[in-house]
């Protein structure tokens, strides 16, 4: 059997951070390492760490855990940010960035960002805009793979923290998912759980290079994962 991998996992406290916890649950070949600002619930039956630090001691504790691989899950919402634009870039772009060259440099091989559907730096829309000044900032630096998931509406249960026209359009994105078809299928809605299962393969991957996958991308690599363990 083959050691182990270790994956840091940042943003464990959001929707796809938690189901890469849950779909870790009873794996041997991932050893999972959440870095958090705050603790987290693990669930039941995980066999992980969780490292809570400042987000300024990020840089140290990635240096300290040097894992194989890091899946970033990282992101805030336009509402958390209270519609600051400064606010919005401190998570979703200053803090992506920290992390990525902190693994960069402490030998990470595997990259894996969970990025949005349309990130565009041409884009009339500010969150796409800086997603793709994201993607782009982490080209630049080299992994010897980076994986680049731009996954649509994600469906999975959220508690209180969507707003009313998003707990529509999650219910109704069954129904919507089929009436988008040939180059509008990379905006279908996708289960987080899906992603997650996806982030994990990308964590896994030998092959060198820079991949991006959209949503029948992303449901291709997912298929992949109980091929490993």
């Amino acid at each position: 059997m083959s050691e182990a991998r270790r994956v840091l996992l940042v943003g464990a406290t959001g929707l796809v951070g938690r189901r890469v916890m849950e779909e870790c649950v009873g794996r041997s070949d991932v050893r999972l390492i959440a870095l958090t600002r705050r603790e987290a619930p693990m669930p039941k039956g995980a066999r992980m760490d969780m490292l809570v630090a400042d987000p300024a001691e990020w840089e140290r504790s990635v240096a300290a855990v040097a894992p194989d691989a890091v899946i970033c899950a990282l992101g805030t919402t336009w509402r958390k940010a209270g519609g600051d634009e400064t606010a919005f870039r401190a998570v979703d772009q200053e803090l992506v960035q920290r992390v990525a060259r902190a693994a960069k440099a402490a030998g990470v091989s595997n990259f894996l960002l969970v990025s949005s559907v349309g990130a565009d730096m041409a884009s009339r829309a500010f969150y796409l805009r800086v997603k793709a000044e994201v993607e782009t900032a982490l080209r630049k630096l080299k992994f010897n793979r980076l994986d680049i998931l731009r996954p649509g509406l994600l469906r999975g249960p959220r508690g209180g923290d969507r707003r009313p026209g998003e707990r529509l359009a999650v219910l109704l994105s069954p129904l919507m998912n089929l009436f988008l078809h040939g180059g509008r299928r990379r905006l279908r809605a996708i289960d987080a759980r899906i992603v997650a299962r996806a982030a994990l393969v990308g964590a896994r991957e030998k092959a060198r290079g820079t991949f991006v996958h959209e949503n029948d991308a992303i449901l291709r690599l997912e298929h992949r994962l109980d091929g490993f363990g």
